[in-house]
């Protein structure tokens, strides 16, 4: 196939969104996907009468406009606003997520409250010992950023289990830039102003309290964007795995697809990748260099093991999620898809539970049976137990969730980065692309930045996007 300008490599939010993007442009886009639905971890699927999730997701209000704007027009009334209201289990005792300061009052275990309280203290007092300055330095941690900021208690009994579940390594051994891409409120201080009325900055109290949810799950989102990108032209090849990146001696690129037994290839003169990086830099002909790969093998992905349980109730909570720091139970968190939307038959309801591992972990092992036992277990002992017998457990399983910033990590992503940013014509981005922790609304800016430095004369304006890469390096994770 010939006279394509751009091929975009997988059909999560970023490919999707800049495929919409440059097919408006008036460009020849062809976008190829693997599975056989779009959305990626962002996706959807049917699951017992009710569309549920990879996951817990949420578009928060701390959308850019220009991206918001977006999505209310693809998604229009179906584009619902929701409050939040989920629960943390801190200490055996629930207490409401986003934080509330009478819930915090009043059902806090006094044990932290006055282990919080004199952290307080010693930071507005350092003649009692601790605080410290917030200044960083090279041998600054995620377990050290965090505890010089919001202090020992908070650290101990939230932050750092659930670290060790999420990523799967002791919090000393996490890089302190995960402490700024995840940890939004990076001091004491700055988290009890976001319990004052009005929180801290515009809309902040409003940010905290409620967010938008597409009506039909998630992975409409995706499915809207799909549909635009290829109503503006874009063409969009399901169930078609890259096999290989090969560039032309003369420029270029011809990608080599594999759709069951059959083999094809596309050329085109730009190639934009959301493959994870590690991927991609595998895909590349000619090689990369042996110093190249052996980075990429070095940087760590997270799995995660999605356990769906099907029960014969109409709802198990009135709450959308449920968060476990704890190391007692298994899993991180429990969402209720029915509680996110207003579609939804009566009498049946799906938990869809999240269990962060490696694919050498027993657990990633386990028949769905055994999952469903577990959880059980978990909820019960957390005191939760399930009203009814399981009726279905479904899994779902993410070899490559989430990126691991293992401190030192930089010495292995720069090195692919550069390198990948040197191949004239290729561009990496997006989540998996740029090894980065992010929402989905952060995902359609980035695609929005790509399309805008794509120049009308096909150049791309590398300073602009190195511009738009440190606006992604302040991007923190909403919850």
């Amino acid at each position: 196939m010939s006279g394509l300008d751009v091929i975009v490599l997988g059909a999560g939010p970023a490919g999707l969104a800049a495929a919409n993007g440059l097919a408006r442009r008036g460009l020849s886009v062809h976008l190829v996907e693997a599975q056989a639905a779009v959305g990626g971890n962002a996706g959807s699927f049917e699951l017992a009468g009710l569309r549920v999730d990879f996951g817990s997701h949420r578009l928060h209000p701390a959308s850019h406009p220009a991206v918001f704007a977006e999505l209310r027009e693809l998604l229009g009334e179906d584009l619902l606003e929701r409050p939040r209201h989920g629960r943390i289990r801190l200490l055996g005792r629930w207490i409401h997520f986003p934080l509330r300061p009478l819930d915090l009052a009043l059902r806090v275990d006094p044990r932290f409250a006055a282990g919080v309280g004199l952290d307080l203290a010693r930071k507005l007092l350092p003649g009692l010992g601790a605080g410290g300055g917030a200044n960083r330095d090279e041998t600054d941690t995620f377990a050290s950023v965090l505890e010089r900021g919001l202090g020992r208690t908070i650290c101990r009994d939230f932050y750092f289990p659930y670290a060790r579940k999420i990523w799967g390594i002791e919090p000393g051994e996490i890089s302190a830039v995960q402490a700024t891409k995840r940890v939004s409120s990076g001091s004491l201080g700055a988290v009890l102003r976001r319990l004052l009325p009005g929180g801290t900055g515009s809309g902040a109290a409003q940010s905290r309290g409620i967010f938008y949810y597409p009506r039909r799950g998630y992975g409409q989102i995706s499915e809207s964007l799909a549909a635009a990108a290829e109503a503006a032209g874009a063409q969009i090849s399901l169930g078609s795995r890259v096999t290989r990146v090969h560039r032309a001696p003369q420029g270029g690129f011809e990608v080599e697809l594999r759709s069951g037994d059959e083999t094809r290839r596309l050329a085109a003169p730009r190639v934009w990748s959301t493959l994870p990086i590690t991927v991609l830099a595998r895909f590349l002909d000619p090689s990369a260099p042996e110093e190249i790969r052996r980075a990429a093998e070095n940087l760590e992905l997270r799995a995660l093991l999605l356990i769906y349980l099907v029960l014969d109730v109409d709802r198990f909570t009135g709450y959308d999620a449920h968060y476990f720091p704890g190391a007692d139970v298994p899993f991180t968190r429990i969402s209720e898809p029915k509680n996110y939307t207003d579609l939804a038959p009566r009498g049946r309801t799906v938990l869809c539970v999240e269990m962060p591992c490696s694919p050498s972990d027993e657990v990633w092992s386990l028949e769905d049976g055994a999952l469903g036992e577990r959880v059980a277990d978990g909820l019960a002992r957390s005191g939760l137990p399930l009203p009814c017998p399981i009726r279905e457990v479904v899994t779902r399983r993410l070899p490559a969730a989430y990126p691991v910033y293992r401190s030192g990590f930089e010495t292995q992503f720069d090195p692919i980065d550069r390198w990948l940013a040197d191949v004239e014509g290729l561009l990496s981005f997006g989540r998996q692309g740029l090894f980065v922790h992010d929402n989905t609304h952060h995902a359609l800016y980035m695609a929005r930045a790509a399309v805008a430095c794509l120049r009308d004369d096909g150049s791309f304006d590398e300073r602009a996007w190195q511009r738009e890469r440190e606006i992604f390096e302040t991007h923190v994770v909403e919850d």
